[in-house]
């Protein structure tokens, strides 16, 4: 037998994987070309928001921007809540501001919820019981809005003229779909055995962890704390706001139709609501008795204050939290 030597492979001509922190660097410019593409698709509604800025009263404005900054404060406290082990506050604190910007550039409740379920795995917690205290925060954030709107609309029956908002022959085709993905669930359920057992498992984590939260009074009043303070002070900004443009409608009005325009959209899977919650609250503005014209200022200088003003600091916190391995 003859031995044949085989020719020597270079390294440098071997398929290389990527480096890791190579990876991440390039992670940490995606939010930023994100924000990038949802400014320029949005610069008419950018330009005419901050044209209705300019001819607001500021301390109004000023006091719209600091309820703002609480939002996020009260997001940190449900988030907190909705687990029993302690999370560093200030990676919290960071981490629900660069989720705020992630939110806006995913369907909405994706990008916040992918920030913040990386970030309780950092910190230690298992996936299961992350995916958990995700679905016990959006359960009672959902819940503290539904039940804020209903103890409003009892307390003040006709801050909305329903009739405005939603034709009575819209009902009947409402309710029909809403049966028909009601019985296509089921179906699926039914009939996907793995799909079956993998949301029975959820379902029994997510109790577990509902339970140990509730057996602990602190954790109990941060996550409902936090969910009923997050919407209220997300309809003291549109309040505000109003104040600060001259729009004549009393402020619980205001808030009425930012929660049922909210509520309203909740399902529309548009990144952080944009085009679908300014068109919604438009209307639900107008129901309320304000003209069409200031409504419409006041909505799109509110969503430059609450959405497009911290988006690109949010970026850039979401991309400094990537960079440190904070999520």
């Amino acid at each position: 037998m003859t031995a044949v030597q085989l020719p020597e492979l270079r390294p440098g001509r071997l398929p290389r994987r990527v480096p890791v922190r190579r990876l991440r660097q390039i992670l940490c410019l995606v939010p930023l070309l994100l924000v990038t593409v949802v400014a320029v698709q949005h610069r008419s509604v950018l330009a005419a928001g901050f044209a209705h800025l300019g001819t607001a009263e500021w301390p109004w404005l000023l006091a719209a921007v600091g309820a703002t900054c609480l939002t996020w404060v009260a997001a940190s406290c449900t988030r907190q809540g909705a687990v029993v082990e302690r999370l560093p506050r200030r990676r919290l604190l960071a981490t629900q501001f660069a989720a705020g910007a992630a939110n806006h550039l995913l369907p909405t409740g994706l990008g916040a919820s992918a920030v913040n379920l990386r970030f309780m795995t950092v910190c230690g917690l298992p996936l299961a019981r992350s995916s958990a205290a995700l679905g016990l925060y959006l359960l009672a954030e959902s819940a503290g809005r539904v039940l804020l709107l209903g103890a409003l609309l009892v307390a003040f029956p006709d801050a909305l003229r329903l009739g405005t908002l939603v034709p009575e022959t819209a009902f009947g085709p409402l309710l029909a779909g809403v049966g028909v993905v009601l019985v296509i669930a089921a179906t699926v359920l039914v009939l996907v055995r793995r799909l079956r057992s993998a949301l029975v498992s959820f379902l029994r984590t997510a109790l577990g962890e509902a339970r140990s939260v509730h057996t602990r009074p602190a954790r109990a009043l941060a996550l409902w704390g936090g969910s009923f303070a997050f919407p209220a002070l997300q309809a003291s900004v549109l309040v505000l706001v109003g104040r600060a443009l001259g729009l004549d409608v009393p402020a619980a009005h205001m808030a009425v139709a930012y929660l049922a325009a909210t509520v309203a959209v909740a399902l529309v899977p548009t990144p952080g609501g944009i085009g679908s919650v300014e068109a919604a609250l438009v209307v639900a503005l107008v129901a309320a008795g304000a003209p069409a014209a200031v409504a419409t200022a006041v909505v799109l200088a509110f969503r430059v204050i609450t959405v497009w003003l911290p988006l690109v600091p949010g970026a850039l916190t979401l991309a400094a939290l990537v960079r440190l391995k904070v999520i």
